[in-house]
This record gives C-alpha cells, structure tokens and sequence, in this order.
C-alpha cells in the first residue's frame, strides 16, 4: 500500500522563503524612503505660515526693505533649541526665500536645508527680491518654487509638492 503525502515538501518550502525575501529586499528600502518623505512634509508643513507671513507681506509693504529674518513669521531656532521634531531652524533671507534646515529624520537628510522661493510672477522666471516687500513698490508674490537648496539633497526625500529645481541668484 502506498503511503500518502502530507505537507510540504523542503524544497517547496524554500521556495517560499526565497521568494519572501526577494519581496522584503524590495519592499524595505522603498518603505525607509516613504517614512523619510512623510517626516520631510511636516519640514515643508513648517515653512508654510511663514510663507503665508511673506505673501502678506508682499501686498502691504514695509516701510523699508526687510532684513534677514526679518519677515516676524517664526524665524528662529537652533541646534540647542530646535522648532520640532524634525525642523532644526527656519531662516528668512531679505529676499523672501524661506530656509527650513532638517534634523533627526536620517542620515542622507539630516542637516540639509529645503528652500521656499518666491515669485512676482506665475511661470517661475522672476523671483522676488527685497524692493519687492516695501510699501510703493510691492508686488504680490504670485507663485513659490520648493526643493533642495542644495545638490547634496535627493529630491526622492522631498514631498512631490517640493521637488522645483531652486535657482540660486
């Protein structure tokens, strides 16, 4: 009589094994790079009042020309004394351009700074400078580019909301 097979047998078990690991090895390193752009939107989330603060501010107008940090929207913050959990400092240049600097999210962002620019007009060809933020000749802020301020930053870490290429002047 002959005997009936239960079960598996070792080489279809692993079969199995192998093929979840080639699924984990895919699988881990695109999760370690969607938790690392989830963190990085709260850095963007960061800079948003300030941008609001700027906009505003290219309506009505100083009565001189701003300086840097100079926009009252929260600039500040240090390694000592950080915003949150995950934005180190923000710092405004007299140009408008809003700088959030990253801390404790990884080690490829850590340190590395996003950058907010803005705009007078909606094309991304001329970015506002600091004549624009003064009462007689402010001109609104019509659009803002996002993204690394510098190379040494993946834009794959960046929100798809913040992946502009950032022109320096």
């Amino acid at each position: 009589m002959k005997k009936v097979q239960q079960g598996f047998t070792l080489i279809e078990l692993m079969i199995v094994i192998a093929i979840i690991g080639i699924l984990a090895a895919v699988a881990l390193p695109a999760y370690q790079d969607y938790t690392i752009r989830a963190k990085m939107s709260e850095v963007v989330l960061a800079a948003s009042s300030c941008r609001t603060t700027i906009s505003e501010v290219s309506q009505t107008g100083f009565a001189t020309a701003p300086a840097a940090n100079g926009f009252g929207c929260g600039e500040g913050g240090s390694e000592a004394s950080p915003i949150s959990q995950y934005v180190e400092s923000i710092a405004t240049t007299e140009d408008g351009i809003i700088q959030v600097t990253v801390r404790e999210i990884a080690g490829a962002v850590d340190g590395q700074v996003v950058e907010l620019r803005p705009y007078v007009d909606a094309d991304l060809t001329t970015a506002a400078d600091g004549d624009d933020f003064t009462r007689g000749s402010a001109q609104p802020i019509r659009s803002w580019a996002c993204g690394p301020a510098a190379d040494t930053l993946e834009v794959k870490y960046l929100p798809a909301t913040c992946r502009d290429v950032v022109a320096a002047d």
